[in-house]
């Protein structure tokens, strides 16, 4: 079984390692959009496909048997794009997504919003000194708070200049709880803006939680309809053997 894994995300990285046992042959696809990527073992090509145009032309070149869908959450233009390549070039997919964080116990107090602009809107509101967890690639839509405080934190440095105001911090997650706990202290936060990213970077919501900090969180995109989808990387290797069967099925009754 030839399997294109859309990487990226430390689920796909586990899921490579449970993989090279079950003698399924992986390239993992990076976007390349983090300077320094923790790439998974194995074959792995970065950059895009050019569309999903472009990425049903690979599979088919390729001879891919299967794709997982292993990208962020918010990845929604490289899931969309999944979906519509193949179901043109008769692949199966499957999403593989980490569960959201709706189900903290802590999450009900939260203001939920759907957008980026009505996170902005919501947070202006709250607070006058905001803690931005949203990404690099999101920071220039709050670039015109030029008058409170906002403190970012990144893994890259953005490629745009940031307000006088404004404090930006690198770090890849996961973070311990006790250094979050201090760096909404020590920077006076009084409102948490973030995704719903799920995963093991939540030592900023259970620091918010103890400290009485508002969090407005924005909602992931939906997958892409019809598309499966699963939280753990067992249920991938399940579903996989599952795939694996029928496909041997076929070859049988085609003799």
């Amino acid at each position: 079984m030839n399997l294109l894994l859309l990487g990226g995300t430390s689920e796909a990285r586990e899921l490579v390692a449970l993989l090279a046992a079950d003698n399924v042959d992986v390239v993992t696809s990076l976007a390349g959009s983090v300077a320094d990527p923790h790439p998974p073992e194995g074959t792995t090509r970065v950059g895009g496909f050019g569309g999903a145009d472009g990425l049903a032309d690979y599979l088919r070149g390729q001879h891919v048997d299967v794709v997982v869908d292993a990208t962020h959450p918010f990845a929604g233009r490289m899931s969309a794009n999944a979906a519509a390549a193949c179901g043109r070039a008769g692949v199966p997919l499957l999403r593989l997504s980490r569960p959201s964080w709706a189900a903290r116990p802590d999450a009900a107090s939260w203001h939920w919003v759907d957008s980026i602009d009505r996170a902005r809107e919501v947070a202006v509101r709250l607070g006058e000194r905001v803690f931005l967890a949203i990404g690099r690639q999101s920071l220039g839509e709050f670039i015109g708070w030029t008058d409170r405080f906002v403190l970012a934190r990144v893994v890259d440095l953005p490629d745009l200049a940031v307000p006088p105001s404004w404090t930006v911090l690198r770090g890849r997650g996961p973070f311990r709880i006790e250094d979050d706990l201090d760096l909404l202290r020590s920077h006076d936060i009084d409102v948490l803006v973030t995704k719903d990213s799920g995963g093991p970077t939540d030592a900023k919501l259970d620091a918010a939680s103890e400290l009485g900090v508002p969090v407005v969180m924005i909602r992931r995109p939906a997958p892409p309809e019809g598309v499966p989808v699963v939280t753990d990387v067992a249920d991938v290797v399940v579903w996989l053997r599952g795939v694996r069967r029928g496909a041997a099925g076929q070859r049988r009754r085609s003799r």
